[in-house]
Parts: structure tokens; sequence; C-alpha cells
């Protein structure tokens, strides 16, 4: 049985749909990713007014081990990082000029950015597995939820990009490029210096920014 987070369990959707997404996770024979526990691991991080930036990504890592439920990081003892977040430190390198010293991103959830994907489950070795499981109706209420003031937002990927146009007009920074996986980085995501853009951003909005490399 999954709980909503506390932050968020205003949202109708953990009324009104993921009860639905809980009874076929039951049903679900295949080792279901991440464990049930840090499903809602990004938003259990980030209540919403501490969020300040939104990653958005697609669906958790599906290989055993990685996805800890926040969207691109990783526990810090993997090693052989997934290929989407060895291109992320490839554009972070290039951007900002170093990297963290591993995976675990969870010390920027700590600085207000909501690492969240699209979809919070993935069936182990089967990307997008649960992609009609329903998790999309999700997303845009927390988009919502978020547009109650300026927040920057940085969607990789067409599904992230789908939600693009629900946060015009707000005055947020909205950065759209292609997903860092290894079929489009070379698309667009290479180059995009998302990091510094956002940092740039945060400082003309009289905010602190990011630390992106260093626990």
């Amino acid at each position: 049985m999954l709980t909503p987070p506390a932050n968020w369990g205003h949202l109708p959707f953990f009324r009104d749909d993921l009860p639905a997404i809980d009874a076929a996770l039951v049903k679900d024979k295949r080792d279901v990713l991440p464990p049930s526990d840090q499903v809602f691991a990004a938003l259990e991080a980030c209540a919403p007014e501490d969020v300040r930036v939104v990653i958005l990504g697609q669906d958790p890592y599906p290989t055993p081990g990685h996805a800890h439920g926040l969207a691109f990081s990783v526990d810090g003892e993997v090693r052989l990082l997934p290929r989407s977040l060895s291109n992320i430190f490839k554009e972070l390198r290039e951007d900002v000029g170093s990297v963290p010293p591993n995976g675990d991103l969870r010390f920027w959830a700590d600085q207000g950015v909501l690492l969240l994907n699209d979809v919070l489950t993935v069936p182990a070795f089967e990307a997008r597995g649960h992609r009609r499981l329903g998790w999309q109706k999700l997303v845009p209420q927390v988009l919502d939820a978020l547009s109650d003031r300026p927040r920057a937002f940085v969607l990789w990927g067409n599904d992230a990009r789908a939600h693009a146009r629900r946060l015009d007009g707000y005055g947020h920074l909205v950065l759209q490029s292609a997903h860092p996986s290894p079929l489009s980085a070379r698309r667009g995501f290479f180059g995009s210096r998302p990091f510094s853009t956002v940092n740039a951003w945060l400082k003309e909005q009289g905010h602190a920014p990011i630390n992106w490399t260093d626990p």
C-alpha cells in the first residue's frame, strides 16, 4: 500500500487515482521499482513551499538497485552510473566545471530541486512498462500547485516537454531539451547549459543559486 506524501496529500490524485494504481501494483507479479517506500521520495523530500526548481524526467531506472524515487538520481554506492546520469554529468561538467562525487542527487533536493518523473514506477528491466498505469495524472496537479509563484522548470524529453504549455503565463523559467539518454542526448541535450541558466535566473529573482556539485 502506497502512502501519499504528507505535504502533497491534498492533491486530488491521491484520492481519485492512487487507489487504482495501488491495486494494479499489488496484482503485478513482476519486480516493481523503486521499492514501495521510495515511490514518492521526490515529493517527500520537497514540500511545495520549498520547491525552487523542478527537473522533470520520464520514468524510473529499470535496472534493479538504481531507482530510489528521485528522477535521475541513484544511491551513492552505485559505481557504474546509468547512462542518462552519466550524460547529465558530462553536461554539468561542461556547464559549471565539475560534478558531484557520486550519483546521489538528494543534496539537490535538500536545496529545493524537485526531481520528479512523469511515471513513478517501472517493472524491472522493462523501461516505460507502467506508462499506462495512470501516473501521468499526478504531474499536472503538481505543476499547478507550483504555479503560485515563479519557479524554474527543466523539462527533459518529450514526455516532460508535453507539460510546457501548462506552465505558460506564471513568470516561470521553462527550459526544454532532449532527454539525456544515449538515444537522444546529442539531439539538443548536450550544450543546453541548464544548470548555469537556472542559477542565473535564480540570482535575477533575488534567490541563492543551486549548488549542483558539492554535497
